[in-house]
Order: C-alpha cells, then sequence, then structure tokens
C-alpha cells in the first residue's frame, strides 16, 4: 500500500507546538505580574497574524532547513517587535528590559532548534520511503536532466518512474510517446506529471491539462526556457499572465532596503563615535611625520547605478601621479612604512564609514573600483555591471573569500564578479553578519594580499 504523500496533520501540529513553546517559555521565565490572559491572548494572536501575513507555514517538498531561514529571521524580527512593544505598555520595570531579552532569545532558539528537528525527522523518514509521490515527465528537452537531479535526491520524496516524448529514445527511463502517457499514469498511481511546454503542441497541451483535472493528477509545466534562466529568476503574474522576471534582487524590496539602511547608520555612526574620533587625530599625526600631503586619499569610484563618488582612504602612499591609474601591487615603492601597517590591518579602510553614514556606500557589498578600472572590466568582463544593482561596501563576499586587491591573473577577476552577483542574487541579513565576522577574523589575523 502507498505511504501518504503528504499529511494535513502537518501545519497544524507546527502551529501547536510553536505555541506551545511561545507560551511554555513566558510561563516559565516570565514574573506572574505580567502574565494574565491580555498578554496570553496578545501573544498568541500576534504568532498567528504575522506568520499568515509571512506565508510562514505552508512549505514545499524541497524546501530544507536552510531554504526559507530569511523568511525564519523575519518573522523574529517582526514577532519581537511585538513582544516588546507589549511590555512598553505594560510599564515593564527598565531595570529588568535585559532579562526580557533573554526570555526571547530562548523563545527563538526553541523555535529553531525545533524547524532543524522538523526538517530532520521529515528527511529520514522520506529516506525510510514514506511521504513520497510518484512522478513522470512529459517531453524531453534540457531541462530534464537538470530537474532529475531534484527527483533523484531521496531528501525530497520523489520516486521519478520516467519519461514521454514522441521521439523514440533508448534511455531506461523511456517510457513510450505522449499518446501513451495517459494510460501509464492512472495505471501506476502518479501523483505529479511534469511538462516541457516547448515539446508538446497546443492540442497536446490541453489534452493533458483537461485529462490531469479530470483525474485529481497534479500537473507542472516547465516553460520554455530559451536558454536563459537564471538563478535569481522569479515568477510574477500581471493578471492571469505568469512573466518572468530574470534578475530578482532582494534589496529591491523596501522593508531589505530600509532594515540594511539602518543597519548601515547606526554601524557606521558606532565606528565613528568610538573608533574613528580618537584615531583621526592620532593618524594624523604619524601620516604627517613620515610624507607630506592630506590625511585622507580620495578617489573617484562607481557606485550603485555606476553613479560616481568620492571614496575615502587614510593616505597609505607617497602623493604620486598613477595614484588614479595603477592599483597598490606587492613591495609598491609608493606605499609609506605607516601605510604598510594600515593597509595590512586595512585601518585605510575604514575612513568609508563616512561614506556609508552619506549614503554612498553599504557596510558590506561589492567593493566599488576605479572608474578606469569599471570602463575595462564592463567589456572584458560579462554581467559585470550586474554587481552595481546594490551599493557598493566596506567590505564584501569576494574579499573574506580572498579575491581582494591586486589583479594578478584574469581568473582573479571573474572569480570576484561571480562572488559579487552572487552577493546581489543571494542577499540576506544573515550573510552580511556573516561577512562581518568574517572580515574582522581576516583583519586580526591578517590577509595575504592586504598590501
Amino acid at each position: 500500500m502507498k505511504t501518504r504523500s503528504y499529511s494535513d496533520l502537518i501545519i497544524p501540529i507546527s502551529i501547536i507546538i510553536h505555541l506551545i513553546i511561545i507560551n511554555g517559555v513566558l510561563y516559565t521565565m516570565t514574573p506572574d505580574t505580567y502574565i494574565n490572559i491580555s498578554s496570553i491572548l496578545f501573544y498568541n494572536i500576534s504568532w498567528l497574524f504575522i506568520t499568515h501575513n509571512l506565508n510562514f507555514y505552508p512549505t514545499a517538498r524541497k524546501e530544507r532547513f536552510m531554504t526559507n531561514i530569511k523568511k525564519m529571521f523575519d518573522l523574529y524580527l517582526i514577532y519581537g517587535l511585538a513582544y516588546f512593544t507589549w511590555f512598553a505598555f505594560s510599564g515593564v520595570n527598565q531595570e529588568y528590559i535585559r532579562y526580557y531579552f533573554l526570555v526571547y532569545g530562548v523563545i527563538c532558539l526553541l523555535l529553531t532548534i525545533y524547524r532543524w528537528v522538523f526538517y530532520f525527522l521529515v528527511r529520514n523518514y522520506r529516506l525510510l520511503g514514506g511521504n513520497f509521490v510518484n512522478v513522470v515527465v512529459i517531453g524531453r528537452d534540457k531541462n530534464l536532466k537538470k530537474i532529475r537531479r531534484v527527483f533523484d535526491n531521496p531528501y525530497f520524496g520523489y520516486r521519478y518512474c520516467g519519461f514521454f516524448d514522441n521521439s523514440a529514445s533508448v534511455s531506461s527511463t523511456y517510457l513510450g510517446g505522449v499518446l501513451d502517457s495517459f494510460k501509464y499514469i492512472l495505471d501506476n498511481k502518479i501523483d505529479e506529471v511534469y511538462c516541457a511546454a516547448a515539446k508538446l503542441s497546443k492540442t497536446d497541451l490541453q489534452n493533458l491539462v483537461n485529462f490531469a483535472d479530470n483525474n485529481l493528477i497534479k500537473l507542472k509545466i516547465i516553460p520554455d526556457n530559451k536558454d536563459v534562466y537564471t538563478r535569481a529568476m522569479s515568477i510574477q503574474k500581471y493578471d492571469n499572465i505568469p512573466v518572468l522576471d530574470l534578475r530578482t534582487v532582494p534589496l529591491d524590496m523596501e522593508i531589505a532596503r530600509v532594515s540594511k539602511r539602518f543597519f548601515d547608520i547606526v554601524f557606521s555612526l558606532l565606528v565613528i563615535v568610538c573608533v574613528l574620533s580618537w584615531l583621526v587625530p592620532l593618524l594624523y599625526l604619524l601620516i604627517k611625520i613620515e610624507s607630506p600631503g592630506p590625511l585622507f586619499f580620495k578617489q573617484k569610484r562607481h557606485g550603485l547605478k555606476r553613479e560616481s563618488f568620492w571614496c575615502l582612504k587614510f593616505r597609505s602612499m607617497a602623493c604620486n601621479l598613477d595614484a588614479n591609474k595603477q592599483m597598490a601591487t606587492k613591495n609598491d615603492l609608493r606605499v609609506t612604512k605607516i601605510g604598510k601597517i594600515l593597509r595590512k590591518t586595512s585601518i585605510d579602510e575604514l575612513p568609508q564609514f563616512f561614506n556609508v553614514l552619506m549614503g554612498h556606500m553599504s557596510v558590506v557589498g561589492p567593493r566599488p573600483h576605479m572608474e578606469l578600472q569599471t570602463s575595462d572590466y564592463e567589456i572584458s568582463v560579462d554581467k559585470y555591471l550586474v554587481r552595481h544593482f546594490v551599493k557598493p561596501g566596506i567590505t564584501g563576499l569576494a574579499q573574506i573569500r580572498g579575491y581582494r586587491g591586486e589583479v594578478i591573473n584574469p581568473s582573479d577577476i571573474l572569480n570576484r564578479i561571480r562572488l559579487d552577483i552572487f552577493y546581489v542574487e543571494k542577499w540576506s541579513p544573515f550573510l552580511d553578519f556573516k561577512i562581518i565576522y568574517q572580515t574582522i577574523f581576516n583583519a586580526l589575523n591578517g590577509e595575504e594580499k592586504a598590501y
């Protein structure tokens, strides 16, 4: 007998367990003074309202623990605002505010642990043969090999039975022509049918849609991609017309831009007040003693939408005419003694927090290049300008992976742009924090290409 391919109880059970965790922590860790019927109703209704609006619970078969991790952090952030708002209106003693941060931290930790356990159990249940669906593909094209990688992964619970196509094939998974598919689907209790639209006529496709609707079969159509699919693509609907957006940038969302900008302002102010306030006069003396010239080095670089801005650095070289044409190289004679220390520790980049505060840059993002470099790379490096969909950063994903400073081999700039584009397409607050942490770690340990 076939195991059920899905369970209507998964979402209700998850909701109940989440509410048990929230209420359990509040009851056991919060003083009775601040826990009553009103507060419990507020916390539970807020959770249900926020998760509903975030569409948090419906999970796709291909979803893993890390799949919608950004949505999970968004939930914690929004629910946290509701949590502390209630305490603010309840007149909580400010002396205990740290304690309530701890309580909320425990709630988030337990919810995250449950999420990990949930996907761990689902994974192992599917590996044992449960929660599976039988699938076939109608129409063979280039996408079949790619989609097979998903079907062949036992984690997702698919059982790939084969494909139908009007062009005969010697493949062991070839099941026959398109007309043979209807009988096979019914006889073998197929749950989902994936159809390559480019391989079927309009009549064949309509017959397949009618057949699926009349036999409770889930039909999924793979559109003709013309080989232009990208990992950043998304599908939007204009009335009933699906439209492929080939370049979806997470930072195009208003909430993402606002939250990142808020973090940039707070973080840059902390660095300016706590570090630069005393470091600037100290370095002014040291730099001036060693070589004549200004404290700051200003250079025109390209930022968001390829717009130019003055990028600031502590001057680490003797004044020279090649500063805007030639990047620093290993054992560069232009670099001063104090400049070597500044560049080795990346302290020379700290004035860019003023650029962040002014809105020209972000704390994390693709590093801004000189105007001369942009003019060169946008011609010689494919998709180079994609990195300009977001603000440039003081540090970035390419930099923590070792692709910083001098470009020695063509692969250096190609890998740098590849990582920059990945950042543009996959941005998340979690990724930013990871990059900041790794940047600090690398600066303390020293970097080979920091010269």
